[in-house]
């Protein structure tokens, strides 16, 4: 009788998924996540700085970052944007430079939220351990704090001129 074969084994990797509404337009939402003087603002948790942000905004194009840690430590990372659809949808890669770790794929969505604002769905896949994925999380959270705080004020800004 022939040894039974084992069902083989998929090994599922840990995703992360924030849902936050802003009190802002998609258009506006959107152009944070995507114009560099914007990033430079928001896209690190509190304490870091971004002096470098750049990309090319359209399937294929990369993008680079520079976070520089409260320490001074620099930490580069970098990937390609695989989906652009305006105030809609937003998707590329993420990798540390210089980690031989795994490559996430972000994927942003925004919707209009039932009180005017956007609903931001976010969600990052490809996670090599659970502890990746929980210090991302950690990250993202602190980062959208962040966001949150740069609308008010482009919001403000917007409603003087």
């Amino acid at each position: 009788m022939p040894a039974k074969k084992s069902p083989s084994r998929k090994t599922v990797k840990p995703k992360l998924s924030l849902t936050r509404v802003f009190a802002a337009p998609r258009a506006l939402v959107f152009a944070a996540w995507t114009l560099p003087q914007h990033l430079k603002q928001w896209s690190a948790p509190h304490g870091f700085k971004i002096p470098v942000s750049e990309g090319e905004l359209k399937p294929g194009g990369s993008w680079r970052a520079t976070m520089v840690m409260p320490d001074g430590t620099p930490l580069v990372l970098s990937g390609i944007y695989t989906k652009v659809v305006p105030d809609q949808l937003l998707a590329f890669t993420h990798h540390w430079d210089g980690d031989p770790g795994d490559e996430t794929l972000i994927t942003v969505r925004f919707s209009d939220a039932p009180d005017g604002g956007t609903l931001m769905e976010f969600e990052q896949t490809g996670f090599a351990s659970a502890e990746s994925r929980a210090g991302h999380a950690g990250g993202w959270g602190q980062c959208f704090e962040r966001l949150d705080v740069l609308l008010a004020k482009l919001r403000k800004k917007k409603a003087k001129s």
